[in-house]
């Protein structure tokens, strides 16, 4: 593909851009020269030169957006970007992308693409605004602005909805997710937002999509249904260290009891919508609802993920087989009593469908025997969720995306274990790419001391909570709170909390207790806080400055060994013959550990003191392993070495 915006920057070399005194030194207004990031542009640029793949570790600090996104440019191909999150999609659209098309590609043309979920539909906002049904004042008010917020949004995306609640359930009834779609045929196609972002999209040179979408769409793909993305040749991943888990989510089977409750919901509101349907059919809406709950209360109680092997499927199946049929039947019957209606409108088709797709789907996830799948179940709350995950996706990742796009740059800051890419060769089906660890751009050695108690019981005996909540008051003390207190369990963290609770001074926040938003909010606000927090808390986030000056954690960041899709592939492994714990759970671990301690330092003016309170990284003989992945931090047992180091910090 012809791309007139690179003809600005294609005739000079990396050095040019990023080099002292290059075009970024005299355009970008917060420039310093990194060697690493001009290391980076070098081996992106000879990736989509000549056609092959790349695999880049690029610490915090590198200017690793810049280093991709430039021979992305100038390579006069159309260019996949995809990120772990929406808030980093949008930085590149919002920031990255409006610097290069004013400094070096004036015409590039680049698009956003997210998931349905985040668009508005104009044909629902219509429909509700002829038969207005709210939920409370709220609702109303909601509606009445985002009415008007549809006739002058250019994109209809949520994100410009400041006021509405991340939880709204009015938005799910006005999104144009794809259950009632009914695409070309419905009569607000041509202005659909859907529609005009497919067509920025087709005429772009550089699409920045998120990892979710791109795999939903790699897995379309290979069904031949048809595709969400345009044609492109290369895709650069960011936070590739991502991938192996959103890939399996998307090449493997799910579902849950609200998609029972939403069928049931969007048809009562679809038929009194459109003024069809008789009242039997829709008694029969409420008999799904009815079956559905009566089915997925027979899970047990207890919370979290477990395994659903075909014998314990069976034997669920067999003491539940009346509930279960009377659910499908219901399901069944709701598809064809739609199908009978006269006329037919296409929202109609488009449910009964849906109706069809989860029966389907539902007797695949109890009753199939295809191997290669880890078959489990997990409750959350009063949801019950079913799926089936492939145990190894090396092969199908190999096949759809190494072996069908000659160019596929993977790069983040935890990439590698023991300073290679072994392990995320092996699990990801790499084919033969140019490998580079980056050196790091920050001074580790005197920005952070990493200490790790001389004296701790093991992680598994009983004393080791209280020691550790010794530890962590001591270390609070010094560093005047401003921590994160990062656990492997929730158990642990809340124990944990309680003792801490009471022997600091410091506002103490505990996750659960509020959004994860409005934790790190009121982390960034609140002067000395410390927050105790769990996985979702060791990556994606960004605290600069003092406010940040530690990062405590408990353990060794092992997966759960009883975790379904976690045992199945240690059994696969070990019945391969292989080291599961070292080739896997290992690496696992380590990399987990480096997105831990990655909150810490994300500027060169960041300092502050590390912890992990598991004596196993020095202990055990695999320790060596996670010694050998961090950075050169300087380390320490003696906790008068880590006041020393916080005196002689900048306040």
């Amino acid at each position: 593909m012809a791309n007139k915006s690179s003809e600005k920057i294609e005739e000079i070399t990396a050095e040019d851009i990023f080099g002292p005194g290059g075009l970024l030194a005299r355009r970008h207004p917060g420039y310093e020269f990194r060697a690493s990031q001009l290391a980076m542009a070098r081996i992106a640029g000879e990736a989509f030169e000549k056609r092959q793949h790349a695999i880049i570790e690029a610490g915090t600090g590198t200017g690793k957006t810049l280093a991709y996104l430039i021979p992305a440019i100038r390579s006069g191909r159309r260019v996949v970007v995809s990120t772990a999150t929406k808030s980093l999609q949008e930085q590149l659209f919002q920031k990255d992308v409006p610097f290069l098309q004013k400094n070096f590609a004036p015409n590039l043309k680049a698009a956003l693409m997210k998931g349905r979920a985040n668009f508005l539909c104009r044909r629902k906002v219509h429909q509700i605004e002829d038969q207005p049904l709210f939920k409370g004042m709220d609702e109303i008010d909601w509606f009445s602005q985002i009415r008007d917020w549809e006739k002058v949004t250019e994109t209809g995306d949520r994100s410009e909805l400041t006021f509405l609640p991340d939880d709204a359930e009015l938005w799910n009834r006005l999104d144009a997710r794809s259950d009632l779609c009914t695409g070309q045929k419905c009569p607000e196609f041509s202005r659909c937002f859907i529609t005009a972002m497919h067509q920025r999209a087709h005429e772009a040179d550089l699409i920045i999509v998120n990892h979710h979408l791109f795999f939903a769409d790699l897995a379309i793909r290979q069904d031949d249904f048809g595709s969400i993305l345009p044609e492109y040749s290369a895709v650069v991943f960011d936070e590739a260290h991502e991938i192996e888990d959103v890939a399996s989510d998307y090449f493997g089977r799910r579902l849950s009891s609200y998609r029972f409750e939403e069928l049931a919901r969007d048809a009562e509101s679809t038929l009194r919508l459109l003024r069809v349907g008789s009242a039997p059919l829709r008694r029969q809406t409420a008999r799904i609802r009815e079956r559905a709950r009566a089915f997925f209360e027979r899970f047990p109680e207890r919370e979290g993920r477990y395994s659903f092997s075909l014998a314990e499927r069976s034997a669920f199946l067999e003491q539940n087989r009346e509930a279960f049929t009377e659910l499908t039947s219901s399901v069944k019957r709701l598809e064809t009593e739609l199908s009978a209606l006269a006329p037919k409108p296409e929202e109609v088709i488009a449910l009964a469908r849906r109706a069809s797709e989860l029966r389907r789907e539902l007797a695949f996830l109890l009753e199939s025997e295809e191997k290669g799948y880890v078959y489990w179940y997990e409750r959350r709350g009063r949801g019950v969720f079913l799926a089936a995950t492939p145990i190894d996706v090396s092969e199908i990742l190999r096949e759809k995306l190494f072996e069908q796009f000659d160019t596929v740059i993977l790069t983040s800051a935890t990439l590698a274990v023991g300073a290679n890419f072994d392990y995320l060769k092996q699990r990801l089906g790499v084919r033969p790419a140019a490998e580079s660890v980056l050196p790091q751009e920050f001074d580790y050695a005197a920005q952070a001391v990493l200490y790790i108690p001389r004296e701790m019981p093991d992680v598994r005996s009983p004393s080791f909570s209280a020691r550790a909540a010794d530890e962590i008051a001591r270390l609070l003390d010094i560093t005047q709170g401003r921590a994160f207190c990062l656990f492997t369990s929730y158990g642990q963290m809340r124990e944990i909390h309680e003792r801490v609770s009471g022997r600091v001074p410091f506002p103490l926040l505990l996750q659960g207790t509020a959004p994860r938003s409005t934790l790190l909010d009121r982390f960034r606000s609140t002067p000395n806080a410390v927050l105790f927090a769990t996985a979702s808390f060791w990556q994606g986030v960004d605290v600069p400055g003092a406010q940040l000056s530690c990062v405590i954690i408990d353990k060794l960041p092992f997966a759960v060994p009883s975790d379904p899709i976690v045992a199945a592939r240690v059994r696969a492994l070990t019945e391969d013959g292989r080291n599961a714990f070292a080739e896997y759970q290992v690496p696992e671990a380590v990399l987990a550990l480096k997105q831990g301690f990655g909150r810490l330092i994300r500027s060169k003016t960041d300092r502050g003191v590390l912890s992990i309170l598991d004596t196993r990284i020095r202990r055990m003989q695999y320790g060596k392993i996670f010694a050998e992945s961090l950075p050169a931090y300087a380390i320490t047992q003696d906790v008068a070495d880590v006041a020393r180091f916080m005196e002689s910090c900048p306040p």
